[in-house]
């Protein structure tokens, strides 16, 4: 069997350069990169600049990660998020097996409840948005999507003549189906129609570059420039790519729409502590709430686990509602 040949990074390069090559070449979003320099960074100023990480090792990483459960106290996902960040670099960089059973002080986990919204909640929260926010709010909570899902979308991932949307290169680098509500077809294909239009005056103009995975385009040359490959919901102005430096029209901020939702709670008069992911826990709990298998709502989630999913079981309203308080009783 043929050996897959690995990246290796530019042995010129500095360290944090030879990090986002690497970063760049396995096709990681931009905001991992920085999640994940950043941790880099800490770990190699915890031991002092003028220790290189290649010349420690599994030793180092445990205290390091150990420091952060006992006097940082990040939460347990933050810790995991550097140990990930330096198995890359030791991996994927310096190609340095670490071996198995890193165990450094763990960070406490707790189970926190999700935040759920009633469907009378969800009603009143989109009659207080409008526009795109307003159509982006729906796909989070009629699609189960991500915040940043959402933001992502592209024209070519929207499909309706199944009446499916294809989520791409999700959490954990996995795509996934989910079903397109009726209930906003047709402002969706306007604004897939308002985003054509708005592509043709770039290519006009000599623009009309979209973001796309550094390893796509040198195979694909032309697609950054197709109308498929366009954000469903592109930023009003063009603005330069911090890898490439192109000027390019990427997606609206994930602000803007989080701003909106803030309102729209507060217009609402809804005091609970919720934001646009509510909207995903939301989808989970309705569709398990109306009697859907518990292993298709897992797959439309994109949980790797089914026991990711239970979590839902535990807010379901038709169960809560059945138990009577023991004071009504009295």
């Amino acid at each position: 069997m043929e050996s897959k040949i690995k990246f290796r990074p530019n042995p010129e390069y500095r360290l944090m350069d030879q990090v986002r090559e690497v970063l760049r070449y396995y096709h990681y979003a931009y905001s991992t990169e920085q999640s994940y320099c950043s941790w880099i960074l800490q770990y190699i100023k915890f031991y002092g600049d003028k220790t290189h990480p290649k010349d420690m090792g599994k030793n180092e990483v445990e205290r390091f990660l150990s420091h952060l459960a006992e006097k940082k106290n990040v939460a347990a996902a933050t810790q995991k998020q550097a140990l990930n960040a330096l198995i890359f670099l030791y991996k994927k960089v310096l190609d340095i097996d670490l071996g198995d059973g890193i165990a450094p002080t763990r960070s406490k986990r707790r189970m926190n409840l999700p935040t759920v919204f009633t469907q009378d909640e969800v009603s009143k929260i989109l009659a207080n948005m409008s526009g795109k926010h307003r159509l982006m709010a729906q796909l989070l909570y009629g699609c189960g999507l991500r915040l940043m899902e959402c933001m992502r979308l592209r024209v070519k991932d929207v499909d309706f003549g199944q009446g499916k949307i294809f989520v791409r290169n999700a959490k954990g680098g996995k795509d996934r189906t989910v079903n397109l509500p009726e209930s906003i077809r047709s402002q969706l294909k306007k604004q897939i129609n308002a985003v054509i239009l708005l592509h043709k005056d770039d290519l006009k103009e000599g623009f009309g570059e979209v973001y796309m995975p550094e390893a796509l385009v040198r195979k694909y040359r032309q697609a950054p420039k197709e109308t498929a490959w366009q954000y469903v919901f592109p930023a009003k102005k063009r603005s330069k790519d911090p890898r490439s430096g192109k000027i390019m029209r990427y997606h609206v901020l994930e602000s803007g729409l989080q701003k909106a939702v803030k309102r729209a709670l507060a217009n609402a008069q809804i005091y609970k502590k919720a934001g646009c992911h509510t909207f995903r826990h939301s989808f989970a709990t309705h569709l398990l709430e109306a009697g859907t298998n518990i292993r298709v709502v897992q797959k439309l989630m994109g949980h790797a686990d089914v026991k990711t999913t239970e979590i839902y079981t535990h807010v379901m309203k038709k169960d809560i509602d059945s138990v009577k308080s023991p004071l009504d009783t009295l």
